[in-house]
């Protein structure tokens, strides 16, 4: 056996930094080795991943799309190769002389295959030595302890699973997206993508905008007063009847009806009080977080579902949560809640409430209806972070784990229910008594009986007020509203003054689209997809421009290829069949299923699907090229009354150009940044679509293209100064006259027909010299002159303060600056200041970055400590 050092490896580098940290007692030190990180002390190595450091595909001769048939993918063989060629290098010299090997990737489905792919790099170079697993819900220092003392063995059937969902879901993508692209003459960045979890996700939000749609307004409407007791103060109080089967009902079908109704209650001075009840609820504190409650309670905080885990599993990583990805909503055995409320009761934040809980007699944690033994539920570890340890998001975050663990560890609410039925008369009844009731019911023809619109004492107004008597778990969980609806006591037969009437004509609303967090809900109910990939499914969907906005609606592209599938391969869309491939990759987990079975009854599915594809190939072609048109058409051209298109030129920017080219040569810019969408809204003047350029961060509403070029046409170019390349020699900056008097130019604010601005030479061509400008708000010209330049500072006026741009060269020459270090933000974690000082440091770019030393680096870097240094590095890989 070799005596080598012992090999640990884990999912990724900051969990290999954390682990060695705990295992070393904080001695670990690190070296670079084929840059990247190895963590030692005493005689261990501890490496971490990049995820996955090792792909499938289908070998080169696959990979022209134009001569291989889609439907050769089907059976063809799918090999594996480095997809992290420095990260597999690394490992495979730590492996060659090792004396054990322990894996410690995640505990999930991926994870276990991650293991297993590093388990296979290591027997590529060292058949013999021991390989052993550890498993852990949390990075902390017991968990690590308990899992490294008693290590296990790979679970090779939950690999295999794992393996046949990247096998399954590679074939089905990689066939259907060249089916669909080639099909539709859609190749290059803008090709057609589909997959087998993908397909029936975009037909749920397909079939949801279908729903939309077709939903039919119905007008209904709802009657109110104000009543007031002797002394008090206004409440609302609404007008009800009874229906055709003694049911309470608000809402009156009927305009006629409600214009008579409308009338009795004009006629009416004050209300009788008639009844007056009294109750009281139990309001349960929430059930733990799963994974699918969490990103739901972190949507409402305005997360996305991808930022969400994203946040999750960085502080997973940092010890502070357990593993984000479980279906559990029941605490294990051995987790003692009254445990970690002391832990948590040290914490400045939540001290005070932690500690309030632990004054309780006894602490029993609620229980959600999904209970597996693979991971607790997510909550917070004894490990403490403080704000200043965490990013502003990642606070908030953690501060949701922390308070939904308080709040299952809390008492139930308790509020009082008041609810007042009074009587308006009067002329009331005799005025109601003219209405014809039935006509009030939304369905007036089924109706059993004749409804009463009208009580013997008056019009019915009921008033329903809620009191918070106990906060029980609303004192340390604010995501729940606790909002108080005041109704003052009063007793049956008092008299309440009656004012304040309105009635509110309204219609019946269609059904909401699903936000990213009830669409993942739905997933999970349909069984599409799992809880590690279906935020990311989303993403996808985004990337692949099949949805926009938030929530989310589908492009006309996604409708097409929906309807495509539902008409000609309905497996595609088809969440039964994606439910059942999820179920046979559970039963690959649990050893009752081999891998070739489930993988082999995949293709031969999916041989099934390509037979109804390819007889209606030429007709899903032109369906999708039809859709593909429909989401690029801006309207009519002005010249020709062809349709106006979004294009793409050969060096890669967007234009508008005309459908009749080439005999027709019409065209419009579009801005250089960003990615053009169309908007619903159109243009009153030129009947375009308004187009939205999606550029990250960057992105905005550019408008439409014609009046942005007219405006231009239109706009006169201000003249400020003299043009530092050609007119250098002038005598007047500011004359106004476009060239100086030796012929040189002059700068000018210029509007472009791309809807940009910038500072120009007026003798552009001649001159190319030019400075950008913001596209948006109004360009104040200051009478405050650069020394340097002798040019007119200049203001931005957009949004509540004007942004003082100053000299447009000085400006400029500062963003270059920024630019310099812009390859480092990159990077995350690494800021505009940071970047600068890294460059100070003599780090000119991220290659540099990976190969510096990072204990040296940080000793030149103040404030950036070499674990720093190593995440970045881990980070740029």
């Amino acid at each position: 056996m070799s005596r080598g050092p012992e090999v640990i490896v884990t999912e990724k580098d900051n969990a290999a930094r954390r682990i060695a940290d705990i295992l070393s007692g904080g001695t670990a030190t690190a070296e670079r080795m084929n840059d990247t990180n190895v963590y030692e002390w005493g005689g261990k190595r501890c490496i971490g991943l990049s995820g996955h450091v090792v792909g499938v595909d289908f070998p080169p001769e696959y990979s022209d799309w134009r001569d291989v048939e889609p439907v050769e993918l089907i059976d063809a063989p799918v090999r594996k190769a480095p997809t992290q060629e420095g990260i597999v290098a690394a490992l495979r010299r730590l492996a060659r002389n090792a004396s054990r090997v322990t894996i410690a990737t995640d505990y999930d489905r991926e994870g276990e295959l991650i293991g297993k792919e590093a388990y296979e790099i290591v027997r590529e170079v060292n058949e013999d030595v021991p390989v052993d697993r550890v498993r852990f819900s949390s990075i902390t220092e017991n968990e690590v302890t308990e899992a490294f003392a008693d290590p296990d063995d790979l679970d090779f059937d939950l690999a295999a699973a794992g393996e046949a969902r990247q096998v399954i879901d590679l074939t089905w993508g990689a066939a259907l997206t060249r089916f669909l692209s080639l099909s539709a003459r859609q190749l290059g960045d803008d090709f057609i993508s589909v997959g087998r979890v993908q397909g029936p996700t975009l037909k749920l939000i397909v079939d949801r905008e279908r729903e939309i749609r077709a939903f039919d307004p119905e007008a209904y409407w709802e009657l109110f007063g104000e009543l007031t007791k002797t002394g008090g103060d206004p409440f609302e109080a609404q007008y009800f009847f009874e229906n055709d089967v003694g049911n309470e009902a608000e809402r009156v079908w009927d305009e006629s009806t409600a214009e008579t109704l409308t009338a009795a209650l004009a006629a009416a001075d004050d209300a009788v009080v008639d009844d007056v009840r009294r109750r009281t609820r139990t309001d349960e504190p929430p059930a733990p977080f799963n994974t699918t409650q969490y990103i739901r309670a972190a949507g409402s905080l305005g997360y996305s579902a991808q930022r969400a885990m994203s946040i999750a599993e960085e502080l997973y990583t940092a010890g502070y949560v357990t593993y984000p990805r479980t279906d559990n909503t029941v605490y294990p055995e051995d987790l003692d809640p009254r445990e970690l409320l002391e832990e948590l009761s040290a914490a400045g934040t939540f001290g005070e409430d932690a500690a309030a809980l632990l004054d309780r007699d006894e602490i029993e944690p609620t229980e959600g209806d999904e209970e597996t033994t693979d991971h607790p539920p997510i909550h917070p570890t004894g490990d403490l972070p403080s704000a200043s340890d965490l990013s502003e998001d990642e606070w908030e975050v953690y501060e949701l784990i922390v308070r939904r663990f308080l709040a299952t560890c809390a008492a139930p609410a308790e509020w009082e229910r008041l609810r007042v039925v009074a009587l308006a008369n009067g002329e009331a009844t005799s005025i109601a008594a003219e209405a014809d009731p039935l006509p009030a019911l939304r369905d007036p023809d089924d109706a059993e009986d004749t409804p009463s619109l009208v009580a013997d004492g008056g019009l019915r107004l009921k008033a329903n007020g809620k009191r918070l008597l106990e906060a029980g778990y609303h004192a340390v969980y604010p995501y729940r509203s606790s909002d108080e609806r005041i109704v003052p006591d009063v007793e049956a037969g008092e008299t309440l003054s009656l004012s304040g009437r309105r009635t509110d004509a309204k219609e019946t609303q269609p059904p909401r689209r699903y936000g990213q967090s009830r669409l993942i809900e739905e997933m999970e109910k349909r069984g599409v997809g799992t809880k590690a990939t279906r935020h990311r499914t989303l993403e996808k969907l985004y990337d692949r421009g099949y949805i926009e906005s938030d929530p989310p609606r589908p492009t006309r592209l996604a409708e097409s290829v929906v309807e495509a599938a539902e008409t000609f391969a309905d497996h595609v869309v088809s969440e039964e069949m994606t439910a059942q491939l999820e179920r046979d990759m559970q039963a690959i987990a649990a050893g009752e299923k081999a891998y070739d079975e489930v993988t082999d009854a995949s293709r031969e599915l999916l041989g099934r699907v390509f037979d109804d594809l390819t007889e209606s190939r030429e007709a899903i072609g032109d369906q999708l090229q039809t859709s593909l048109k429909a989401d690029k058409t801006l309207g009519p051209c002005p010249e020709c009354g062809s349709d106006l298109l979004v294009r793409q030129s050969r060096a890669g920017s967007y234009f508008v150009g005309c459908d009749g080219y080439p005999s027709c040569e019409f065209t419009l810019p579009l801005p250089s940044t960003g990615k053009p969408l169309l908007l619903d809204e159109t243009c009153d003047d030129h009947d375009l679509h308004h187009v939205k350029m999606l550029a990250g961060r960057k992105t905005f509403v550019h408008g439409c293209p014609r009046c942005k070029a007219d405006e231009a046409d239109e706009a006169e170019d201000e003249v400020i100064g003299t043009c530092p390349e050609c007119g250098k020699d002038a005598a007047s900056p500011r004359n106004g006259g476009g060239e100086t008097a030796d012929g040189g130019g002059e700068l000018a604010i210029k509007q472009l027909r791309s809807g940009s601005r910038l500072v120009g030479c007026t003798r552009y061509p001649d001159c190319e010299y030019s400075l950008p400008l913001p596209r948006r708000g109004e360009i104040e010209v200051t009478d405050d002159i650069c020394e340097e330049h002798d040019l007119p500072h200049l203001r931005v006026h957009s949004g509540d303060e004007p942004w003082e741009l100053g000299c447009p060269i000085c400006n400029y020459r500062e963003f270059q600056a920024r630019q310099e270090g812009s390859e480092l933000e990159t990077v995350e974690g690494i800021g505009e200041k940071t970047a600068e000082k890294l460059q100070g440091a003599g780090i000119d770019g991220v290659e540099a970055l990976k190969s510096a030393d990072p204990d040296e680096l940080a000793t030149d870097v103040d404030g950036v400590s070499p674990d720093t240094v190593r995440d970045w590095q881990a980070k740029a890989d």
